[in-house]
């Protein structure tokens, strides 16, 4: 059907084109009037959108160029902003007592795998209570005595240090138990002038300094040794506490301390603070 409709349609076009001219004629400038009248009107049309267009956008143009050349010109009103701008993160800076903190962050973390014990407890701030005193025949046995002979008189009392010293000293103690189970403990810490000059004139194997000369006058040095079975090992001798010495050196120096290990004249349990402004002179004890 519906081809019929096109065939016949198609040969009426074809008869009135070759019957009738004058009519195809006309219709063809009629069309052709109409489709002028059309295109001058969308041209006249698009000629008075894009005027009005381009009057908005000069006006709006011009309100921004005012604003801004006001807000611009008020030099008072733009400081003023600017502070106000300020005040936010001034506010938080101030508050935030020292501490700034991301999201995504935990408040409390760790330290790191890499670091030494010792090292993230000074970090951490944390303050340590000196252990019980031993019984003091722990000090004067036979193998004591014989390294030590002068040891039953020493002072081992831990309030005589120096605070910040203790805690460095007690914080080695704790990372030689946790980390490699030995017992650390306390043969001497401070020592008067009285003391150091009799330990002086015994002798350069007992010690080089004089008094003032050695920081156990100002609480900054301690001597230690290990407790094993119940019973205080000093000798190096004994490849155990040798062993102990060095992985006390290697902690020693990682809270800042000097060894005594490394001198010429080796004192394996000997650390000390070389705190500054403690002494005027400073030699190896």
């Amino acid at each position: 059907m519906t081809y019929l409709l096109v065939f016949a349609t198609a040969a009426c076009v074809l008869l009135l084109c070759l019957f009738f001219p004058e009519t195809v004629a006309a219709v063809r400038q009629w069309i052709r009037k109409r489709l002028t009248a059309s295109t001058r009107r969308g041209v006249d049309h698009m000629q008075l959108v894009r005027g009005s267009a381009c009057r908005s956008w000069g006006a709006t143009w011009r309100t921004i160029h005012r604003v801004a050349y006001g807000i611009v010109a008020t030099r008072k009103l733009a400081s003023l902003l600017a502070g106000l701008a300020l005040i936010p993160p001034l506010l938080a800076l101030t508050f935030a007592a020292g501490t700034i903190e991301l999201d995504g962050f935990e408040r409390h973390q760790g330290p790191s795998k890499g670091a030494m014990p010792v090292v993230a407890a000074l970090l951490e701030g944390e303050h340590l209570a000196p252990p019980l005193p031993l019984p003091p025949e722990l000090f004067t046995t036979r193998d004591v005595v014989t390294v030590r002979p002068a040891l039953a008189t020493a002072s081992r009392a831990w309030e005589l240090l120096d605070d910040a010293f203790s805690q460095k000293l007690l914080l080695v103690y704790r990372s030689m138990k946790d980390q490699y189970g030995y017992e650390m403990v306390l043969l001497e810490g401070y020592r008067s002038p009285e003391r150091q000059n009799e330990l002086a004139a015994a002798g350069s194997h007992v010690t080089n300094a004089a008094a003032w000369q050695s920081y156990h006058q100002y609480g900054l040095a301690a001597d230690s040794a290990f407790l094993k079975d119940g019973r205080v090992v000093i000798s190096e001798r004994d490849p155990w506490a040798m062993r102990g010495y060095e992985l006390f050196g290697d902690l020693a120096a990682a809270a800042g301390l000097t060894w005594g290990g490394n001198w010429k004249m080796a004192d394996l349990g000997h650390v000390e603070w070389r705190k500054a402004g403690a002494r005027t002179r400073n030699s190896d004890p």
